[in-house]
């Protein structure tokens, strides 16, 4: 117990995704299986930190960082293309223990923005940073800048073309289908001393336009950590920034005194769809309790715990086994 938080000691645990909203006819089993693999080594790699007693911090920017670099999913390379045929990548990361928290967005040259917010975060005495300010910020810090090419999928090209199409074919207020605006990875960690952190990157909508912004890079609506619970989102963006999402699950826990399944279950799957959206996300407590609420066909999801086992799955029905409670 600490200030009246259960809290897990000596038992690290890291939980990610790698965003809702999957579909099974959109996946092949090729796909599957690079995604499947990628979400293993992003375990692997934050579960490594942890296990070499570095903070939660370090381990929840290791998985980003591999999630960044697979082209599996909507971060870093992978990302989806804007109207105007380009990426913008955004990210954000907060420090449960000390408050702090740093955000991007708007970024094109990046190759891993989730280092970047982190480096705004720790060398700035700012939040939130965009666009070419960032850029320019990143090149002082050091922090590894790309050619633009190297975020570019011929997947991601082609879903902008079929949108663009599509497009032409409706009328411009047409709603867009809820699938454009699904692609974020995330990440939790909860470390030996009992401190969380967490992460969320992504790029974005499909064919977004006028430098549209969702909520990953957003503290407190993708992102939050505190003394005793993280979450990161992923989802329709523009409902959850309306809800602050991300807080709300963790209010929800440090007001109304609901555990962490109950409090994520309702935001996820009764406050964003009253509202017209959907999607998922994954929360964990400080005692390392863990949920992963989604309300689409799939979310790419797993954990990892002390014994270095990665867990993982994709469709709704797959059973993950939950980790074992092992406050004190």
């Amino acid at each position: 117990m600490r200030d009246g938080v259960l809290v897990a000691l000596d038992s690290p645990l890291l939980v990610i995704h790698g965003g809702a909203g999957v579909e099974r006819a959109g996946l092949d089993a090729s796909d599957e299986a690079a995604a499947r693999a990628a979400l293993e080594a992003a375990l692997r790699a934050g579960h490594a930190e942890l296990m070499a007693g570095k903070p939660a911090l370090d381990a929840v920017t290791a998985a980003i960082t591999l999630l960044e670099d697979a082209p599996q999913f909507n971060a870093g390379r992978g990302a989806v293309f804007t109207h105007e045929g380009r990426n913008e990548l955004d990210a954000s990361l907060m420090d449960g223990a000390s408050g702090r928290a740093g955000a991007v967005a708007g970024l094109h040259r990046v190759r891993n923005p989730i280092q970047l917010a982190r480096a705004v975060m720790e060398k700035s005495r700012h939040v939130m940073m965009v666009g070419d300010g960032a850029e320019a910020f990143a090149a002082e810090q050091q922090v590894e800048l790309v050619d633009p090419s190297w975020f570019r999928t011929e997947k991601r090209w082609r879903q902008l073309q079929d949108a663009l199409a599509a497009e032409a074919d409706t009328q411009a207020s047409a709603p867009l289908p809820a699938k454009a605006f699904f692609g974020t990875v995330g990440a939790l960690a909860l470390d030996n001393g009992g401190r969380l952190a967490a992460g969320t990157s992504t790029g974005g909508m499909t064919n977004k336009r006028y430098g549209r912004v969702g909520d990953s890079p957003i503290i407190g609506a993708g992102t939050w950590a505190d003394e005793r619970c993280a979450v990161s989102g992923t989802g329709w963006g523009e409902f959850y920034i309306r809800a602050a999402a991300a807080h709300d699950i963790c209010a929800r826990m440090k007001y109304r005194g609901v555990d962490v399944q109950r409090a994520a279950e309702a935001v996820i799957n009764r406050t964003i769809p009253a509202s017209g959206g959907d999607g998922g996300a994954i929360a964990m407590g400080a005692d390392g309790s863990v949920a992963f609420p989604f309300n689409t066909e799939g979310m790419y999801r797993g954990w990892i715990g002390a014994d270095g086992v990665p867990h993982v799955a994709v469709f709704r029905g797959e059973e993950l086994p939950e980790p074992r409670f092992t406050g004190r």
